[in-house]
């Protein structure tokens, strides 16, 4: 894959964004790095901070008139397109910051629903920070009626989580965040840092959007995979899923568009995704109480899927609750494929593709990663058990 990854970087503020921005920067890695920044609110605080403004290998672009899943995102498209006219071959790789109060989402569905990004750029993954002195008192915060907190939709829709500061917590400390951060998202892996310095194979090329890494992230101790696979392609709730085991190798269907990578049809779902969840920026403080809407769910289930059972319940799914899943990952034995299905969805949007064949030896089972809000977990097995 020759398009340019992109890793959007997340976090409250004061977290240390700015740190782990500065450590890439300076870092001997030999890439050729992007920076996109934008900080909330008029004062530009990050731009005081980040070094090697000038640098000429990376360039650091600043987008100051608001938040990036908001009122930039358009002008991010803009920013994105005039770096791939007019620097093409000139980075490797594409870093943007988001403000403290951004939630992710709208940003990452910029690279299903914008087709003009799709054959140069690609989304490799969303890293969030989180600061572990402090981190209780952002995920406790509680927050209006009908608006989520961002810090547990931060940490939601990561790829890679990277544990700040554990130099001024106990390893007591840091252990039990840790283990609440992976009841929360239970796909990301999680690093321990301070003055975030982290190694950059941990943060940069994840593949957390890649179809042919699913199966590592869904099933760890599965042995990696050799062969390519071409992209696959991706569709909204809604939509009547294609019939997965006729693709060949993962090609992706025009389905009356023509892109040469994943595509993403609009069903009214995802119109007002910009600011879903920014309506409101204002903090609400009030006591601490551990709001556990967030969460994972991991199901897995041995036999074979029916195809059109299994289409059925997550095309419901995705119409109903897409607001409520942040991020799914699975690995599904379809009945009558010798290869097993491979998918991965943020919100309404949803990918997939065959993956390797099943072989001889091996059990055929399914296993789902469901991340999100008020999620239930009996509901979810239930319905999952009644597609076999």
């Amino acid at each position: 894959d020759s398009r340019v990854p992109v890793t959007i970087l997340t976090g409250f503020l004061g977290s240390g964004k700015t740190t782990l921005l500065n450590h890439v920067l300076k870092a001997e890695h030999g890439k050729r790095i992007v920076v996109i920044e934008n900080e909330f609110g008029e004062v530009d605080i990050d731009g005081e901070l980040v070094a090697f403004r000038e640098s000429g290998d990376e360039d650091i672009m600043l987008l100051n008139n608001g938040c990036l899943c908001c009122t930039v995102r358009s002008d991010l498209v803009e920013m994105l397109m005039r770096l791939v006219k007019e620097k093409k071959g000139m980075f490797d790789h594409i870093l943007i910051e988001t403000t403290g109060l951004a939630n992710p989402a709208p940003i990452i569905q910029t690279f299903y629903l914008e087709p003009a990004l799709l054959d140069s750029l690609r989304l490799d993954g969303v890293v969030t920070l989180v600061d572990a002195k402090h981190a209780e008192l952002h995920l406790d915060e509680v927050k209006p009626a009908g608006v989520v907190n961002e810090s547990l939709e931060q940490v939601a829709f990561a790829d890679r989580i990277v544990l700040n500061k554990t130099d001024l917590v106990t390893d007591a400390q840091a252990n039990a965040l840790e283990y609440r951060l992976r009841t929360i998202n239970d796909l990301a892996k999680i690093g321990r840092a301070s003055m975030a310095k982290v190694d950059l194979d941990f943060v940069l090329g994840v593949g957390g959007f890649d179809l042919e890494r699913v199966q590592d992230q869904v099933l760890p101790d599965e042995p990696k995979k050799t062969e390519a696979h071409d992209h696959g392609h991706s569709h909204a709730a809604g939509e009547e899923s294609c019939e997965k085991c006729d693709h060949d190798d993962g090609h992706s269907h025009s389905h009356g568009e023509e892109h040469s990578h994943s595509h993403a049809h609009s069903h009214g779902v995802e119109a007002d995704a910009d600011c879903e969840v920014c309506g409101e920026h204002g903090h609400s403080h009030s006591h601490h109480v551990h709001d556990d809407a967030v969460g994972s769910v991991s199901l897995s289930l041995d036999g074979d899927l029916d195809l059109d059972l299994v289409n059925d319940w997550l095309g419901l799914l995705l119409n109903e609750r897409w607001e409520d899943l942040y991020r799914m990952k699975g690995v599904l034995a379809i009945q009558g494929c010798d290869e097993r299905y491979v998918f991965q969805g943020v919100h309404a949007l949803f990918e997939g593709m065959p993956d390797r064949a099943w072989k001889a030896d091996e059990t055929r089972s399914s296993k789902l990663v469901f991340i999100g809000k008020d999620l239930d977990r009996a509901e979810l097995q239930r319905d999952f058990e009644a597609c076999l």
